[in-house]
Protein backbone atom coordinates (compact mmCIF):
# COMPACT_ATOMS: atom_id res chain seq x y z
CA UNK A 1 0.00 0.00 0.00
CA UNK A 2 1.69 3.18 -1.25
CA UNK A 3 0.94 6.59 0.26
CA UNK A 4 -0.54 8.86 -2.40
CA UNK A 5 -1.94 12.32 -2.94
CA UNK A 6 -5.65 12.24 -2.12
CA UNK A 7 -7.88 14.01 -4.61
CA UNK A 8 -11.54 14.59 -3.84
CA UNK A 9 -13.72 14.14 -6.93
CA UNK A 10 -16.18 17.05 -7.25
CA UNK A 11 -19.88 16.70 -7.90
CA UNK A 12 -22.57 19.22 -8.79
CA UNK A 13 -24.50 19.44 -5.52
CA UNK A 14 -27.65 20.70 -7.22
CA UNK A 15 -27.64 17.68 -9.54
CA UNK A 16 -27.02 15.39 -6.58
CA UNK A 17 -30.05 16.76 -4.72
CA UNK A 18 -32.21 16.40 -7.86
CA UNK A 19 -31.14 12.78 -8.28
CA UNK A 20 -31.85 12.01 -4.61
CA UNK A 21 -35.38 13.34 -5.09
CA UNK A 22 -35.95 11.52 -8.40
CA UNK A 23 -34.54 8.12 -7.44
CA UNK A 24 -34.93 8.06 -3.70
CA UNK A 25 -31.27 7.04 -3.60
CA UNK A 26 -28.97 7.54 -0.61
CA UNK A 27 -27.00 10.80 -0.98
CA UNK A 28 -23.67 9.04 -1.46
CA UNK A 29 -25.10 6.86 -4.27
CA UNK A 30 -26.59 9.90 -6.01
CA UNK A 31 -23.21 11.61 -5.72
CA UNK A 32 -21.43 8.63 -7.28
CA UNK A 33 -23.88 8.62 -10.19
CA UNK A 34 -23.37 12.33 -10.83
CA UNK A 35 -19.60 11.93 -10.74
CA UNK A 36 -19.94 9.34 -13.50
CA UNK A 37 -21.95 11.72 -15.66
CA UNK A 38 -25.23 9.97 -14.86
CA UNK A 39 -27.12 12.96 -13.47
CA UNK A 40 -30.16 12.49 -15.70
CA UNK A 41 -32.66 10.31 -13.77
CA UNK A 42 -33.64 8.26 -16.83
CA UNK A 43 -30.00 7.63 -17.77
CA UNK A 44 -29.18 6.72 -14.16
CA UNK A 45 -32.06 4.23 -13.96
CA UNK A 46 -30.88 2.68 -17.23
CA UNK A 47 -27.33 2.39 -15.87
CA UNK A 48 -28.46 0.76 -12.63
CA UNK A 49 -30.56 -1.86 -14.42
CA UNK A 50 -28.68 -3.07 -17.54
CA UNK A 51 -30.61 -5.48 -19.72
CA UNK A 52 -29.71 -7.69 -22.69
CA UNK A 53 -32.63 -6.15 -24.57
CA UNK A 54 -30.59 -2.95 -24.70
CA UNK A 55 -27.79 -4.47 -26.80
CA UNK A 56 -27.39 -2.71 -30.14
CA UNK A 57 -28.37 -4.27 -33.44
CA UNK A 58 -25.28 -6.30 -34.46
CA UNK A 59 -25.85 -5.43 -38.12
CA UNK A 60 -24.83 -1.85 -37.36
CA UNK A 61 -21.27 -3.20 -37.42
CA UNK A 62 -19.57 -2.82 -40.78
CA UNK A 63 -19.29 -6.12 -42.70
CA UNK A 64 -21.56 -8.03 -40.32
CA UNK A 65 -24.03 -8.91 -43.08
CA UNK A 66 -21.52 -10.52 -45.51
CA UNK A 67 -19.92 -12.37 -42.59
CA UNK A 68 -23.17 -13.92 -41.38
CA UNK A 69 -24.33 -14.70 -44.93
CA UNK A 70 -21.10 -16.56 -45.62
CA UNK A 71 -21.21 -18.50 -42.35
CA UNK A 72 -24.87 -19.49 -42.74
CA UNK A 73 -24.06 -20.62 -46.28
CA UNK A 74 -21.09 -22.66 -45.05
CA UNK A 75 -23.26 -24.33 -42.43
CA UNK A 76 -25.92 -25.18 -45.03
CA UNK A 77 -23.36 -26.70 -47.39
CA UNK A 78 -21.42 -28.56 -44.71
CA UNK A 79 -18.22 -26.62 -45.41
CA UNK A 80 -15.51 -26.79 -42.76
CA UNK A 81 -15.18 -23.60 -40.71
CA UNK A 82 -12.01 -22.84 -38.72
CA UNK A 83 -11.80 -20.37 -35.84
CA UNK A 84 -8.41 -18.75 -35.22
CA UNK A 85 -8.25 -17.43 -31.67
CA UNK A 86 -5.73 -15.89 -29.31
CA UNK A 87 -4.09 -17.36 -26.22
CA UNK A 88 -5.29 -14.85 -23.61
CA UNK A 89 -8.63 -14.98 -21.78
CA UNK A 90 -10.29 -12.65 -24.29
CA UNK A 91 -9.23 -14.88 -27.18
CA UNK A 92 -9.97 -18.16 -25.40
CA UNK A 93 -13.50 -17.14 -24.40
CA UNK A 94 -14.10 -15.78 -27.92
CA UNK A 95 -13.04 -19.10 -29.46
CA UNK A 96 -15.15 -21.17 -27.07
CA UNK A 97 -18.22 -19.01 -27.55
CA UNK A 98 -18.10 -18.91 -31.35
CA UNK A 99 -17.39 -22.62 -31.68
CA UNK A 100 -20.36 -23.47 -29.48
CA UNK A 101 -22.60 -21.12 -31.45
CA UNK A 102 -21.58 -22.45 -34.87
CA UNK A 103 -21.85 -26.09 -33.80
CA UNK A 104 -25.23 -25.36 -32.24
CA UNK A 105 -26.37 -24.14 -35.65
CA UNK A 106 -25.12 -27.33 -37.29
CA UNK A 107 -21.69 -26.17 -38.44
CA UNK A 108 -18.61 -28.33 -38.98
CA UNK A 109 -16.07 -26.44 -36.92
CA UNK A 110 -12.40 -26.65 -35.93
CA UNK A 111 -10.37 -24.15 -33.96
CA UNK A 112 -6.75 -23.15 -33.67
CA UNK A 113 -5.16 -21.03 -30.97
CA UNK A 114 -1.45 -20.32 -31.40
CA UNK A 115 1.10 -21.41 -28.84
CA UNK A 116 2.66 -18.26 -27.38
CA UNK A 117 6.25 -19.48 -27.67
CA UNK A 118 6.05 -21.67 -30.76
CA UNK A 119 3.65 -19.73 -32.98
CA UNK A 120 3.88 -16.17 -31.71
CA UNK A 121 1.05 -13.68 -31.54
CA UNK A 122 -1.85 -13.18 -33.88
CA UNK A 123 -3.12 -14.43 -37.22
CA UNK A 124 -0.18 -15.41 -39.40
CA UNK A 125 0.22 -16.90 -42.88
CA UNK A 126 1.57 -20.32 -41.72
CA UNK A 127 -1.53 -20.86 -39.59
CA UNK A 128 -3.76 -19.97 -42.54
CA UNK A 129 -1.90 -22.54 -44.65
CA UNK A 130 -2.33 -25.24 -41.99
CA UNK A 131 -6.03 -24.56 -41.56
CA UNK A 132 -6.61 -24.52 -45.32
CA UNK A 133 -4.66 -27.78 -45.71
CA UNK A 134 -6.96 -29.32 -43.07
CA UNK A 135 -9.98 -28.50 -45.24
CA UNK A 136 -11.18 -25.14 -43.94
CA UNK A 137 -13.11 -23.13 -46.52
CA UNK A 138 -13.85 -20.30 -44.12
CA UNK A 139 -11.48 -18.97 -41.44
CA UNK A 140 -12.71 -16.60 -38.73
CA UNK A 141 -10.25 -14.76 -36.53
CA UNK A 142 -11.37 -13.70 -33.06
CA UNK A 143 -9.54 -11.11 -30.95
CA UNK A 144 -6.80 -10.82 -33.60
CA UNK A 145 -6.13 -10.20 -37.27
CA UNK A 146 -6.75 -6.48 -37.72
CA UNK A 147 -3.14 -5.89 -38.82
CA UNK A 148 -2.54 -9.32 -40.40
CA UNK A 149 -2.16 -8.15 -43.99
CA UNK A 150 0.12 -11.04 -44.98
CA UNK A 151 -2.18 -13.69 -43.55
CA UNK A 152 -5.14 -12.17 -45.38
CA UNK A 153 -3.25 -12.27 -48.68
CA UNK A 154 -2.34 -15.92 -48.05
CA UNK A 155 -6.03 -16.77 -47.46
CA UNK A 156 -6.98 -15.10 -50.74
CA UNK A 157 -4.18 -16.92 -52.56
CA UNK A 158 -5.48 -20.26 -51.21
CA UNK A 159 -9.10 -19.49 -52.10
CA UNK A 160 -10.19 -19.42 -48.45
CA UNK A 161 -12.72 -16.85 -47.29
CA UNK A 162 -11.33 -14.93 -44.30
CA UNK A 163 -13.54 -13.16 -41.76
CA UNK A 164 -11.65 -11.00 -39.27
CA UNK A 165 -13.22 -10.03 -35.95
CA UNK A 166 -11.08 -7.91 -33.67
CA UNK A 167 -11.12 -4.94 -31.33
CA UNK A 168 -7.51 -3.75 -31.52
CA UNK A 169 -6.58 -0.52 -33.28
CA UNK A 170 -6.52 -0.95 -37.08
CA UNK A 171 -3.70 0.30 -39.25
CA UNK A 172 -4.26 2.84 -42.01
CA UNK A 173 -5.02 0.00 -44.44
CA UNK A 174 -7.29 -2.90 -43.51
CA UNK A 175 -6.39 -6.48 -44.47
CA UNK A 176 -8.09 -7.65 -47.65
CA UNK A 177 -10.72 -10.12 -46.42
CA UNK A 178 -14.30 -11.16 -47.06
CA UNK A 179 -15.30 -9.25 -43.92
CA UNK A 180 -13.48 -7.18 -41.31
CA UNK A 181 -15.61 -6.66 -38.20
CA UNK A 182 -14.08 -4.18 -35.78
CA UNK A 183 -15.96 -1.23 -34.22
CA UNK A 184 -12.71 0.77 -34.33
CA UNK A 185 -12.72 0.77 -38.13
CA UNK A 186 -12.72 4.39 -39.23
CA UNK A 187 -15.67 3.73 -41.55
CA UNK A 188 -17.70 1.84 -38.95
CA UNK A 189 -20.57 3.80 -37.39
CA UNK A 190 -21.22 1.27 -34.60
CA UNK A 191 -22.00 3.25 -31.44
CA UNK A 192 -19.97 1.06 -29.04
CA UNK A 193 -16.27 1.43 -29.81
CA UNK A 194 -14.85 -0.07 -26.62
CA UNK A 195 -15.88 -3.71 -26.94
CA UNK A 196 -13.40 -6.42 -25.99
CA UNK A 197 -12.57 -9.03 -28.59
CA UNK A 198 -15.10 -11.33 -26.97
CA UNK A 199 -17.67 -8.52 -27.17
CA UNK A 200 -17.19 -8.30 -30.93
CA UNK A 201 -17.49 -12.10 -31.11
CA UNK A 202 -20.70 -11.93 -29.07
CA UNK A 203 -22.14 -9.51 -31.64
CA UNK A 204 -21.36 -12.06 -34.36
CA UNK A 205 -23.06 -14.77 -32.30
CA UNK A 206 -26.04 -12.45 -31.74
CA UNK A 207 -26.29 -11.85 -35.49
CA UNK A 208 -26.02 -15.56 -36.33
CA UNK A 209 -28.73 -16.48 -33.83
CA UNK A 210 -30.94 -13.71 -35.17
CA UNK A 211 -30.72 -14.69 -38.85
CA UNK A 212 -31.20 -18.34 -37.85
CA UNK A 213 -34.50 -17.51 -36.16
CA UNK A 214 -33.36 -18.38 -32.65
CA UNK A 215 -35.12 -16.56 -29.80
CA UNK A 216 -33.22 -13.87 -27.90
CA UNK A 217 -33.01 -16.16 -24.84
CA UNK A 218 -30.53 -18.36 -26.72
CA UNK A 219 -27.94 -15.61 -26.29
CA UNK A 220 -27.95 -15.86 -22.48
CA UNK A 221 -25.53 -18.83 -22.07
CA UNK A 222 -22.99 -17.06 -24.30
CA UNK A 223 -23.12 -13.84 -22.30
CA UNK A 224 -21.57 -15.32 -19.16
CA UNK A 225 -18.60 -16.55 -21.20
CA UNK A 226 -18.38 -13.11 -22.79
CA UNK A 227 -18.41 -11.53 -19.33
CA UNK A 228 -15.28 -13.44 -18.32
CA UNK A 229 -13.37 -12.23 -21.38
CA UNK A 230 -14.72 -8.67 -21.08
CA UNK A 231 -13.71 -8.29 -17.43
CA UNK A 232 -10.35 -9.96 -18.02
CA UNK A 233 -9.52 -7.57 -20.87
CA UNK A 234 -10.06 -4.47 -18.71
CA UNK A 235 -12.20 -2.60 -21.24
CA UNK A 236 -14.44 0.31 -20.14
CA UNK A 237 -17.40 -1.05 -18.17
CA UNK A 238 -19.92 1.27 -19.74
CA UNK A 239 -22.49 0.83 -22.49
CA UNK A 240 -22.60 -2.68 -23.95
CA UNK A 241 -19.60 -3.82 -21.93
CA UNK A 242 -21.53 -3.04 -18.77
CA UNK A 243 -24.56 -4.99 -20.02
CA UNK A 244 -22.37 -7.97 -20.91
CA UNK A 245 -20.50 -7.88 -17.61
CA UNK A 246 -23.53 -7.42 -15.33
CA UNK A 247 -25.80 -9.91 -17.09
CA UNK A 248 -22.93 -12.37 -17.47
CA UNK A 249 -22.03 -12.18 -13.78
CA UNK A 250 -25.68 -12.83 -12.91
CA UNK A 251 -25.52 -15.92 -15.13
CA UNK A 252 -22.28 -17.09 -13.53
CA UNK A 253 -23.90 -16.76 -10.11
CA UNK A 254 -27.18 -18.49 -11.02
CA UNK A 255 -26.02 -21.29 -13.29
CA UNK A 256 -26.56 -23.92 -14.49
CA UNK A 257 -23.14 -24.42 -16.06
CA UNK A 258 -21.37 -26.81 -18.35
CA UNK A 259 -19.18 -29.37 -16.60
CA UNK A 260 -16.04 -27.39 -17.47
CA UNK A 261 -17.21 -24.03 -16.17
CA UNK A 262 -18.66 -25.67 -13.07
CA UNK A 263 -15.30 -27.34 -12.35
CA UNK A 264 -13.47 -24.04 -12.83
CA UNK A 265 -15.77 -22.27 -10.37
CA UNK A 266 -15.38 -25.11 -7.87
CA UNK A 267 -11.58 -25.14 -8.16
CA UNK A 268 -11.56 -21.38 -7.51
CA UNK A 269 -13.76 -21.82 -4.41
CA UNK A 270 -16.67 -19.90 -5.94
CA UNK A 271 -19.42 -22.51 -5.97
CA UNK A 272 -22.59 -21.12 -4.43
CA UNK A 273 -21.17 -17.60 -4.11
CA UNK A 274 -22.29 -14.36 -5.70
CA UNK A 275 -19.76 -13.85 -8.50
CA UNK A 276 -18.47 -10.31 -9.00
CA UNK A 277 -15.80 -8.63 -11.11
CA UNK A 278 -13.11 -9.28 -8.47
CA UNK A 279 -13.71 -13.04 -8.65
CA UNK A 280 -13.42 -13.03 -12.43
CA UNK A 281 -10.38 -10.74 -12.60
CA UNK A 282 -8.35 -12.33 -9.79
CA UNK A 283 -9.58 -15.91 -9.50
CA UNK A 284 -11.04 -17.16 -12.79
CA UNK A 285 -9.11 -15.17 -15.40
CA UNK A 286 -5.63 -15.89 -13.98
CA UNK A 287 -6.32 -19.62 -14.14
CA UNK A 288 -7.48 -19.43 -17.75
CA UNK A 289 -4.60 -17.14 -18.64
CA UNK A 290 -2.09 -19.49 -17.03
CA UNK A 291 -2.75 -22.07 -19.75
CA UNK A 292 -1.56 -19.78 -22.54
CA UNK A 293 1.21 -18.28 -20.45
CA UNK A 294 2.80 -21.42 -18.99
CA UNK A 295 1.85 -24.38 -21.20
CA UNK A 296 -0.81 -24.54 -23.92
CA UNK A 297 -4.06 -22.58 -24.29
CA UNK A 298 -5.67 -25.90 -25.24
CA UNK A 299 -5.81 -26.72 -21.52
CA UNK A 300 -8.30 -23.89 -20.93
CA UNK A 301 -10.10 -24.44 -24.24
CA UNK A 302 -10.58 -28.16 -23.57
CA UNK A 303 -12.03 -27.37 -20.15
CA UNK A 304 -14.54 -24.80 -21.34
CA UNK A 305 -15.56 -26.85 -24.39
CA UNK A 306 -16.32 -30.01 -22.39
CA UNK A 307 -19.81 -31.34 -23.09
CA UNK A 308 -21.99 -33.75 -21.21
CA UNK A 309 -22.92 -34.30 -17.57
CA UNK A 310 -21.86 -37.89 -16.89
CA UNK A 311 -19.28 -38.73 -14.26
CA UNK A 312 -16.48 -39.33 -16.76
CA UNK A 313 -16.92 -35.80 -18.12
CA UNK A 314 -17.06 -34.33 -14.61
CA UNK A 315 -13.90 -36.19 -13.63
CA UNK A 316 -12.13 -34.92 -16.73
CA UNK A 317 -13.31 -31.39 -15.94
CA UNK A 318 -12.01 -31.56 -12.38
CA UNK A 319 -8.64 -32.82 -13.62
CA UNK A 320 -8.32 -30.00 -16.15
CA UNK A 321 -9.38 -27.35 -13.62
CA UNK A 322 -6.79 -28.68 -11.17
CA UNK A 323 -4.11 -28.52 -13.87
CA UNK A 324 -5.02 -24.89 -14.53
CA UNK A 325 -4.56 -24.11 -10.84
CA UNK A 326 -1.16 -25.80 -10.85
CA UNK A 327 -0.09 -23.82 -13.90
CA UNK A 328 -1.27 -20.64 -12.20
CA UNK A 329 0.86 -21.44 -9.15
CA UNK A 330 3.90 -21.88 -11.40
CA UNK A 331 3.06 -18.58 -13.05
CA UNK A 332 2.97 -16.81 -9.68
CA UNK A 333 6.37 -18.21 -8.70
CA UNK A 334 8.05 -17.19 -11.96
CA UNK A 335 6.35 -13.81 -11.87
CA UNK A 336 7.84 -13.10 -8.44
CA UNK A 337 11.33 -14.02 -9.68
CA UNK A 338 11.16 -11.85 -12.81
CA UNK A 339 9.67 -8.93 -10.88
CA UNK A 340 12.50 -9.09 -8.35
CA UNK A 341 15.06 -9.13 -11.19
CA UNK A 342 13.37 -6.16 -12.88
CA UNK A 343 13.28 -4.14 -9.67
CA UNK A 344 16.98 -4.73 -9.11
CA UNK A 345 17.70 -3.35 -12.57
CA UNK A 346 15.46 -0.31 -12.02
CA UNK A 347 16.65 0.50 -8.50
CA UNK A 348 20.30 -0.20 -9.27
CA UNK A 349 20.75 1.79 -12.49
CA UNK A 350 19.64 5.45 -12.73
CA UNK A 351 19.67 5.23 -16.53
CA UNK A 352 16.96 2.56 -16.31
CA UNK A 353 15.03 3.77 -13.26
CA UNK A 354 15.39 7.52 -13.70
CA UNK A 355 13.50 8.28 -16.95
CA UNK A 356 9.73 8.71 -17.27
CA UNK A 357 9.43 5.29 -18.93
CA UNK A 358 10.85 2.01 -17.64
CA UNK A 359 12.36 -0.47 -20.08
CA UNK A 360 13.92 -3.62 -18.64
CA UNK A 361 15.17 -6.71 -20.42
CA UNK A 362 16.42 -10.10 -19.29
CA UNK A 363 17.51 -13.39 -20.78
CA UNK A 364 15.53 -16.43 -19.75
CA UNK A 365 12.48 -14.45 -18.63
CA UNK A 366 9.28 -16.31 -19.47
CA UNK A 367 7.52 -14.56 -22.33
CA UNK A 368 4.14 -15.55 -20.98
CA UNK A 369 4.63 -13.56 -17.77
CA UNK A 370 6.28 -10.32 -18.79
CA UNK A 371 2.93 -8.56 -19.34
CA UNK A 372 1.96 -9.15 -15.72
CA UNK A 373 5.38 -7.93 -14.59
CA UNK A 374 4.94 -4.77 -16.67
CA UNK A 375 1.63 -4.12 -14.90
CA UNK A 376 3.27 -4.61 -11.50
CA UNK A 377 6.04 -2.16 -12.40
CA UNK A 378 3.46 0.46 -13.39
CA UNK A 379 1.75 -0.01 -10.02
CA UNK A 380 5.05 0.21 -8.12
CA UNK A 381 6.68 3.14 -9.91
CA UNK A 382 3.77 5.02 -11.50
CA UNK A 383 5.49 5.03 -14.92
CA UNK A 384 4.75 3.29 -18.22
CA UNK A 385 6.78 0.10 -18.45
CA UNK A 386 8.03 -2.21 -21.21
CA UNK A 387 9.44 -5.60 -20.20
CA UNK A 388 11.48 -7.57 -22.75
CA UNK A 389 12.32 -11.27 -22.66
CA UNK A 390 15.47 -11.98 -24.68
CA UNK A 391 15.60 -15.30 -26.51
CA UNK A 392 18.78 -15.54 -28.55
CA UNK A 393 18.86 -12.71 -31.09
CA UNK A 394 15.18 -11.79 -30.63
CA UNK A 395 13.47 -9.86 -27.83
CA UNK A 396 9.78 -10.23 -27.09
CA UNK A 397 8.18 -7.44 -25.11
CA UNK A 398 4.99 -6.52 -23.33
CA UNK A 399 4.17 -3.01 -22.20
CA UNK A 400 1.66 -1.26 -20.00
CA UNK A 401 0.86 2.44 -19.96
CA UNK A 402 -0.52 5.03 -17.56
CA UNK A 403 -3.51 7.32 -18.04
CA UNK A 404 -1.42 10.26 -19.25
CA UNK A 405 0.57 8.30 -21.84
CA UNK A 406 -0.44 6.74 -25.16
CA UNK A 407 1.75 3.63 -25.26
CA UNK A 408 0.71 2.50 -28.74
CA UNK A 409 1.26 6.02 -30.05
CA UNK A 410 4.80 5.96 -28.68
CA UNK A 411 5.45 2.59 -30.32
CA UNK A 412 4.05 3.92 -33.61
CA UNK A 413 6.75 6.59 -33.50
CA UNK A 414 9.37 3.82 -33.30
CA UNK A 415 7.75 1.40 -35.73
CA UNK A 416 10.84 0.80 -37.86
CA UNK A 417 12.63 -0.67 -34.81
CA UNK A 418 10.18 -3.56 -34.54
CA UNK A 419 9.78 -6.79 -36.40
CA UNK A 420 6.20 -6.78 -35.14
CA UNK A 421 4.11 -4.75 -32.71
CA UNK A 422 0.51 -3.99 -31.83
CA UNK A 423 -1.99 -3.31 -29.08
CA UNK A 424 -3.76 -0.20 -27.83
CA UNK A 425 -3.22 2.90 -25.74
CA UNK A 426 -2.82 1.10 -22.41
CA UNK A 427 -1.18 -2.20 -23.40
CA UNK A 428 0.93 -3.48 -26.26
CA UNK A 429 3.26 -6.22 -27.39
CA UNK A 430 6.45 -5.97 -29.46
CA UNK A 431 9.04 -8.16 -31.17
CA UNK A 432 12.44 -6.82 -32.19
CA UNK A 433 16.06 -7.76 -32.68
CA UNK A 434 17.79 -7.86 -29.30
CA UNK A 435 20.61 -5.71 -30.67
CA UNK A 436 18.15 -2.83 -31.10
CA UNK A 437 17.05 -2.70 -27.44
CA UNK A 438 19.37 0.25 -26.61
CA UNK A 439 17.99 2.19 -29.57
CA UNK A 440 14.41 1.43 -28.52
CA UNK A 441 15.13 2.51 -24.94
CA UNK A 442 16.70 5.77 -26.10
CA UNK A 443 13.79 6.63 -28.40
CA UNK A 444 10.95 5.64 -26.05
CA UNK A 445 12.58 7.41 -23.10
CA UNK A 446 12.91 10.59 -25.19
CA UNK A 447 9.21 10.39 -26.09
CA UNK A 448 8.11 9.76 -22.49
CA UNK A 449 10.36 12.49 -21.08
CA UNK A 450 8.90 14.94 -23.57
CA UNK A 451 5.23 13.98 -23.15
CA UNK A 452 5.03 13.32 -19.41
CA UNK A 453 5.41 15.99 -16.75
CA UNK A 454 6.46 15.29 -13.15
CA UNK A 455 2.83 15.77 -12.09
CA UNK A 456 1.77 12.93 -14.43
CA UNK A 457 3.97 10.52 -12.45
CA UNK A 458 2.78 11.37 -8.94
CA UNK A 459 0.53 8.58 -7.70
CA UNK A 460 -2.91 9.86 -6.83
CA UNK A 461 -5.85 8.38 -5.01
CA UNK A 462 -9.33 9.26 -6.22
CA UNK A 463 -11.65 9.94 -3.26
CA UNK A 464 -15.29 9.81 -4.32
CA UNK A 465 -16.96 10.98 -1.14
CA UNK A 466 -16.72 11.26 2.63
CA UNK A 467 -18.58 8.37 4.26
CA UNK A 468 -18.41 7.91 8.01
CA UNK A 469 -18.70 4.39 9.36
CA UNK A 470 -22.09 5.12 10.91
CA UNK A 471 -23.39 6.16 7.46
CA UNK A 472 -22.76 2.71 5.97
CA UNK A 473 -26.32 1.38 5.72
CA UNK A 474 -28.03 -1.47 3.90
CA UNK A 475 -29.37 1.07 1.38
CA UNK A 476 -25.83 2.25 0.65
CA UNK A 477 -24.63 -1.33 0.21
CA UNK A 478 -27.56 -2.13 -2.08
CA UNK A 479 -26.82 1.00 -4.13
CA UNK A 480 -23.15 0.00 -4.49
CA UNK A 481 -24.17 -3.46 -5.70
CA UNK A 482 -26.36 -1.86 -8.38
CA UNK A 483 -23.49 0.45 -9.42
CA UNK A 484 -21.27 -2.56 -10.10
CA UNK A 485 -19.57 -4.30 -11.67
CA UNK A 486 -16.60 -2.03 -11.19
CA UNK A 487 -13.61 -1.68 -13.44
CA UNK A 488 -12.27 0.63 -16.13
CA UNK A 489 -14.42 3.79 -16.56
CA UNK A 490 -16.55 2.71 -13.59
CA UNK A 491 -13.99 2.50 -10.78
CA UNK A 492 -14.82 1.00 -7.43
CA UNK A 493 -15.75 3.95 -5.18
CA UNK A 494 -13.23 5.04 -2.57
CA UNK A 495 -14.53 6.80 0.53
CA UNK A 496 -12.82 8.59 3.40
CA UNK A 497 -13.64 8.68 7.07
CA UNK A 498 -12.01 10.58 9.93
CA UNK A 499 -11.16 10.43 12.70
CA UNK A 500 -11.25 6.69 13.19
CA UNK A 501 -9.44 4.57 15.72
CA UNK A 502 -7.74 1.26 15.38
CA UNK A 503 -9.53 -1.00 17.83
CA UNK A 504 -6.67 -3.47 18.27
CA UNK A 505 -3.13 -4.01 17.07
CA UNK A 506 -2.76 -4.88 13.37
CA UNK A 507 -2.43 -8.57 12.58
CA UNK A 508 -0.13 -9.70 9.80
CA UNK A 509 -1.40 -12.00 7.08
CA UNK A 510 1.26 -13.94 5.16
CA UNK A 511 3.81 -11.32 6.30
CA UNK A 512 2.62 -8.90 3.60
CA UNK A 513 -0.91 -7.80 4.47
CA UNK A 514 -2.63 -6.42 7.56
CA UNK A 515 -5.93 -7.35 9.17
CA UNK A 516 -7.46 -4.40 11.01
CA UNK A 517 -10.56 -3.33 12.94
CA UNK A 518 -11.57 0.35 12.64
CA UNK A 519 -14.12 2.05 14.88
CA UNK A 520 -15.84 5.42 14.61
CA UNK A 521 -18.64 6.71 16.84
CA UNK A 522 -19.29 3.25 18.23
CA UNK A 523 -19.47 1.53 14.78
CA UNK A 524 -16.73 -0.99 13.95
CA UNK A 525 -15.74 -2.75 10.73
CA UNK A 526 -13.13 -5.30 9.87
CA UNK A 527 -10.65 -4.20 7.21
CA UNK A 528 -7.86 -5.60 5.11
CA UNK A 529 -4.86 -3.56 3.97
CA UNK A 530 -3.10 -5.38 1.13
CA UNK A 531 0.70 -5.18 0.88
CA UNK A 532 0.76 -2.82 3.86
CA UNK A 533 2.94 -4.68 6.36
CA UNK A 534 5.56 -1.91 6.22
CA UNK A 535 3.00 0.54 7.63
CA UNK A 536 2.23 -1.48 10.74
CA UNK A 537 4.31 0.77 13.01
CA UNK A 538 2.73 3.94 11.58
CA UNK A 539 -0.77 2.59 12.17
CA UNK A 540 0.04 1.53 15.70
CA UNK A 541 1.63 4.87 16.59
CA UNK A 542 -1.39 6.84 15.33
CA UNK A 543 -4.13 4.36 16.17
CA UNK A 544 -6.41 6.86 17.95
CA UNK A 545 -6.60 9.48 15.21
CA UNK A 546 -6.51 8.23 11.63
CA UNK A 547 -8.15 9.17 8.37
CA UNK A 548 -8.80 6.10 6.26
CA UNK A 549 -9.49 5.87 2.53
CA UNK A 550 -11.40 2.69 1.82
CA UNK A 551 -13.68 0.68 -0.39
CA UNK A 552 -16.50 -1.55 0.77
CA UNK A 553 -16.59 -5.25 -0.04
CA UNK A 554 -19.23 -7.87 0.54
CA UNK A 555 -17.91 -11.16 1.86
CA UNK A 556 -19.59 -14.51 2.32
CA UNK A 557 -18.78 -16.92 5.12
CA UNK A 558 -20.82 -20.01 6.03
CA UNK A 559 -23.82 -18.66 4.15
CA UNK A 560 -23.74 -15.23 5.79
CA UNK A 561 -22.96 -12.02 3.92
CA UNK A 562 -20.73 -9.50 5.67
CA UNK A 563 -19.48 -6.02 4.81
CA UNK A 564 -15.78 -5.30 5.18
CA UNK A 565 -13.43 -2.45 4.31
CA UNK A 566 -10.51 -2.63 1.92
CA UNK A 567 -7.98 0.03 2.83
CA UNK A 568 -6.56 2.16 0.01
CA UNK A 569 -4.52 4.47 2.25
CA UNK A 570 -4.32 5.90 5.76
CA UNK A 571 -3.00 9.17 7.08
CA UNK A 572 -3.14 11.42 10.12
CA UNK A 573 -5.83 14.10 9.52
CA UNK A 574 -3.72 16.84 11.10
CA UNK A 575 -1.14 16.37 8.35
CA UNK A 576 -3.62 17.37 5.65
CA UNK A 577 -2.92 20.89 4.30
CA UNK A 578 -5.69 23.41 4.89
Amino acid sequence: MKARIWEDVPANEEHVRALIAALGAPPVIARLLCQRGLDDPAVARHFLAPDLADLHDPFLLADMRPATDRLIGAIARGERIAIHGDYDVDGITSTVMLRRALEGLGGVVDHFVPDRLRDGYGLQAPAVERLAAAGARVIISVDCGIRSVGAALKARELGVDLIITDHHEPDETLPVALAVINPKRRDCAYPEKGLAGVGVTLKLVQALLSVSGRPASHLIPFVKIAAIGTLADVVPLTGENRIIARCGLDGLTRGPHTAGLEALLTEAGLTGRTIDSFHVSFMLAPRLNAAGRMSSPDLALNLLLLRGRDEDVRTRARDLARQLSEENTKRQEQEATILADARRLIDGDPEIGGPNLLLVAGEGWHRGIIGIVASKLVDLYGKPALVLAIDGDIAYGSGRGIAAFDLLGALDACREVFLRYGGHRAAAGVTLEAARIPELRRRLVAIANERLSPDDLIPRLRIDAPLGLREISSDVIEGLVKLGPFGASNPKPVFRAAPVELLEAPKRIKERHLSLIFRQQGRAFRAIAWRAAEREAYLTANRFGLEVAYSLEQGEYRGETTTEMTVADVRVPQQVPA
